[in-house]
């Protein structure tokens, strides 16, 4: 909470959110909308940097999770906020008016949103790693 405690003092509340979305955020997460780019060069960077910096630490201390109820969990939650935001997604509209409601729905569900499609075909299952044709080739530097 330091980073928010930082923050937030610094970047107004963006307004609305929908309370159905609450249960997919940190309690530290930052919702902004501002209006001058000198805010966005300024305060909103910093924060993304400070932001960043956190999650590249917590990604290298991470373990991976190995426990059977942990795993349908976590897929439990992934799964569930998949289907949030493919219902809501503020590009649907958009989408359905330039392509047509078949293409924007394959997108939405077949590219964008497409993990509980890969599990049900059997290309992902959780507490396993995605195949690629390459290793990771680069560390996480932080941002200064």
């Amino acid at each position: 909470m330091k980073i928010y405690e930082k923050h937030s003092k610094n970047l107004e509340w963006g307004g609305d959110f929908p309370e159905e979305a609450k249960q997919y955020f940190s309690p530290a997460f930052i919702w902004t909308r501002p209006q001058e780019d000198k805010e966005v060069e300024t305060h909103v960077f910093e924060c993304f940097k400070d932001y960043l910096n956190r999650y590249i630490d917590l990604v290298q201390e991470a373990e991976a999770a190995t426990d059977a109820d942990e795993l349908a969990k976590i897929k439990e939650r992934q799964i569930s906020y998949l289907k949030y935001r493919a219902e809501k997604d503020p590009a649907r509209g958009m989408f359905t008016r330039m392509y047509g409601e078949e293409w924007t729905e394959e997108y939405i569900h077949g590219f964008l949103f497409d993990l509980e499609e890969k599990m049900e075909k059997g290309l992902y299952a959780p507490g396993k790693a995605l195949d690629c044709s390459q290793p990771l080739n680069f560390k996480p530097t932080p941002v200064g």
